[in-house]
């Protein structure tokens, strides 16, 4: 199993060295639609489309545009193998990829340099950002990530300081409940074998209000939870009303000059 660097790593207080290992060890499989992340590659059309929905009306842009994020500057936190970076870069905006795991960024350097995208991937985290002096981002994506941290408080805060005035956070989880435990831990990862046995730990599912009175507390306002639910007969993911297992909530700071 392959370790991330603990000299650049180990200092963050959301960092959790065996989430961090877990998902190291699964590097070379990003990319493989058929592989271990194959329910993000069947989750990614939907999660896109509300990130792209979301972006276009908080900043008023012409979603008409080839590029319409061109004028955004973006942080993918946790961003792994570099699934939503590559088709946000694809929308123009200038993006950050950042992971605790060296070889999720191994893999996602290759993958864009081999398409030609541009990204700036880093080994790194939230809170060496912020400590490195990191200038703020118009736009966070913080999905499929605050299951994974130690301190998921310390994670939410270091993400809000890294927000510009005006800018915009998106976040997505699973939400702490039986209905999650049945079938994003127990039958996802055990009967249907969509994902390797161990990717979700219950006690670390987060409720949406561990995530909304943070960040409210950060001086953000929040909005959600939006459900996400998965149909077994056309297998795809869509927007609905259940919050229960999948959601995603979004987060917006107070220009400055308000």
């Amino acid at each position: 199993m392959t370790h991330p660097n603990p000299k650049t790593v180990s200092t963050s207080a959301s960092f959790d060295a065996e989430e961090v290992a877990k998902f190291a060890a699964m590097a070379k499989d990003w990319w493989d639609p058929n592989g271990k992340f194959k329910p993000l590659h069947q989750f990614n059309p939907v999660r896109l489309a509300f990130i792209r929905e979301q972006l276009l009306a908080h900043f008023n842009l012409d979603g008409t545009k080839r590029k319409p994020l061109s004028e955004l500057r973006l942080l993918d936190i946790g961003c792994g193998g570099g699934l939503l970076s590559v088709p946000m870069a694809r929308l123009g905006a200038q993006v950050t990829g950042v992971d605790a795991a060296a070889p999720n960024i191994g893999t996602a350097k290759h993958h864009a340099d081999n398409i030609g995208i541009a990204i700036d991937f880093r080994h790194n985290t939230s809170e060496q950002l912020l400590a490195e002096g990191e200038k703020p981002f118009d736009v966070i994506l913080n999905m499929e990530v605050i299951e994974h941290t130690a301190d998921r408080d310390s994670f939410l805060q270091s993400c809000c300081q890294l927000l510009a005035p005006g800018g915009i956070m998106i976040i997505a989880t699973l939400n702490r409940t039986a209905k999650a435990r049945v079938l994003a831990i127990f039958a996802a990862e055990r009967i249907l074998r969509w994902l390797p046995e161990g990717t979700h730990k219950y006690e670390k599912l987060v409720q949406p209000d561990e995530i909304r009175l943070p960040l409210e507390e950060f001086g953000l306002n929040v909005t959600g939870p939006f459900g996400v639910s998965f149909n077994p007969i056309t297998r795809q993911w869509s927007k609905s009303h259940d919050v229960s297992v999948n959601y995603m909530m979004v987060a917006t700071k107070q220009r400055s000059d308000n």
